[in-house]
């Protein structure tokens, strides 16, 4: 059976590089041009939020920040999306055992106009957490941990900083990752295997670098910390037992009037793993978490999620997974380019493996203080434990004869 006919891919046209990935191609600006309330707010939030005097910033004015207009440019929409975004969940969860099912005008306003500027949902999502939230502090030197801090904190304080800055880390190694699979996807249309199997070594590579930051994260991110200081304030108010109703989007008009429902911000909106599963065609049968994840795309940044999609529709001429196809049929011939691929699918295994564990010792083992941060349920409002550990083992039973 004849191979289908793909057009090469390439990071560029996602708006992606090797050297950054899906994080943005300039570091992120550290405060709005001519915003001087929103910014601020996010200087300040940090002492409101401990003082518990947030709502009533807010509240007291009218305005927080001028009309939004369509020709401020990405890293400016990046930007106010990021402060909007922590001010909007400050002013929802600031007070845990009261959360406000009612967002004032004059976040509301502004945060859904920016929101559609950036084809994302009004809710703080793992692109302002993590992707736009971050600069170095030398600019010469790599983005990475020891040289990178927050530009936004809720609370602040080491173990939310160190929770985020986790994830940058993880998201610049797995940049060249990125740019190994899509040669080794491109070199498979072509059937070049020498390419293909370069292309597979250096995304294991990337993984491994991923996998050792990925287990840094105890040394300054206490369980306790984390759950009782940095979850609240991430949680959305869809599938939420202290919003069951959703939130009110005060003087926004398309929403007319009625409550919306958005999830909460969580990990599974990085699109590392969803292209690292669509790349090497690890699937997984139907579930709640499946159906979930799907959802998560609309709260990615537009080009990230079309990378996604892209390597979800690489295909062989049995329909097969385009990458698995070609090194599982050339198991006997080159047991090298098999290898290489299934290195790569148990690194990915190894990082969701981590990730169970941390969700386990992270929440689950937590104790429940308030309705509004469930230890079963995820900050997306899912529940996690037992699908978590369903995908682990589809990703290993890809590689298993």
């Amino acid at each position: 059976m004849t191979m289908p006919v793909h057009s090469p891919l390439s990071l560029a046209a996602f708006d992606l590089s090797p050297e950054r990935g899906f994080l943005p191609a300039t570091d992120p600006l550290d405060q709005l041009p001519e915003e001087p309330i929103v910014n601020q707010i996010g200087t300040e939030l940090p002492k409101l939020l401990t003082a518990r005097q947030f709502r009533q910033f807010i509240q007291d004015r009218s305005e927080i920040m001028g009309p939004v207009a369509d020709d401020w440019g990405l890293d400016v929409f990046r930007s106010a999306m990021r402060t909007l975004s922590f001010a909007g969940h400050a002013y929802v969860w600031e007070d845990p055992d009261h959360p406000a099912d009612r967002l004032p005008a004059s976040i509301a306003g502004p945060w859904y106009r920016i929101a559609q500027q950036l084809g994302r949902p009004p809710v703080l999502s793992y692109a302002s957490y993590a992707l736009h939230n971050w600069r170095r502090l030398d600019v010469h030197k790599p983005i990475e941990l020891g040289n990178i801090v927050l530009l936004q904190n809720f609370l602040g304080g080491l173990d939310e900083e160190w929770f985020v800055l986790i994830h940058i880390d993880i998201e610049a190694k797995a940049g060249s990752g990125l740019q190994g699979l899509v040669h080794a996807q491109n070199a498979a249309q072509t059937d070049d295997a020498d390419a293909v199997l370069a292309g597979l070594h250096a995304l294991a590579a990337a993984q491994e670098a991923m996998r050792e930051t990925l287990l840094r994260m105890p040394e300054r991110c206490d369980p306790y910390i984390y759950y009782s200081r940095v979850r609240p304030y991430i949680h959305g108010w869809k599938n939420s037992p202290a919003l069951p109703q959703g939130l009110m989007y005060e003087g926004v008009t398309d929403y007319a009037e009625r409550p919306q429902q958005f999830r909460g911000e969580t990990g599974s909106q990085s699109s590392i793993v969803p292209a690292l599963d669509a790349g090497l065609g690890v699937a997984h049968a139907d579930d709640p978490l499946t159906q979930y994840l799907v959802e998560m795309r609309d709260y990615m940044p537009p080009r990230h999620r079309a990378l996604v999609s892209a390597l979800e529709a690489r295909v062989d001429g049995q329909q097969r997974p385009l990458l698995y196809g070609y090194a599982r049929d050339r198991k006997a011939t080159n047991p090298q380019l098999w290898k290489a691929f299934c290195t790569c699918v148990d690194l990915l295994a190894q990082f969701r493996d981590i990730h169970v564990g941390y969700a386990e010792r992270y929440i689950f083992r937590q104790h429940q203080s308030h309705a509004s941060n469930p230890t079963s349920v995820g900050t997306g409002g899912t529940p996690f434990m037992p699908y978590l550990n369903k995908h682990l083992e589809e990703t290993k039973q890809l590689i298993q004869d």
